[in-house]
């Protein structure tokens, strides 16, 4: 398994322990993580997720419940939610990793660990965030070349 893939892996983990734990958990990450995962480069990454999810996780809930039509984000399966927001994380805060490449890893993630039908679901919801994100950044890109040319 690629190191990135096992440390969203245990980003997924300790997110699911911080949902139903709370934030107590996130003094525990750190070692619940070097328990898991020997690799430095794979804790630090999951850990980077962690708390990357963890301190956006209101702005990151308001960008799913804008995408995710007709569900309610405390009404979906524990581990749906939590994919849904590392993968948003990572869509909004992480240049470095394609957003392909964040979506597949949450789509295998979400049909690993949770249901039948979580993959698709996953699937459609972060698209429409993908999208959305595009369109953010080409308006700023457009305002900001008027303002240039002006």
């Amino acid at each position: 398994m690629k190191k990135r893939t096992r440390a969203r892996e245990l980003a997924l983990q300790s997110l699911y322990q911080l949902d139903l734990r709370g934030e107590e958990f996130l003094a525990e990450a750190p070692s619940f993580l070097r328990n898991q995962e020997s690799d430095k480069v794979a804790r630090e990454f999951a850990m980077s997720l962690v708390q990357g999810t963890a301190q956006n996780v209101d702005g990151i809930d308001a960008v799913i419940r804008n995408v995710a039509q007709n569900w309610d984000i405390e009404r979906m399966a524990v581990i749906d939610r939590n994919v849904l927001r590392m993968a948003t994380y990572e869509l909004l805060h992480c240049t470095d990793i394609p957003p392909k490449v964040a979506i597949n890893e949450a789509i295998e993630l979400g049909k690993r660990y949770s249901t039948q039908n979580s993959g698709g679901f996953i699937n459609g919801v972060l698209d429409r965030i993908k999208d959305a994100t595009r369109e953010r950044a080409a308006s700023k890109e457009e305002t900001s070349q008027t303002v240039v040319d002006r």
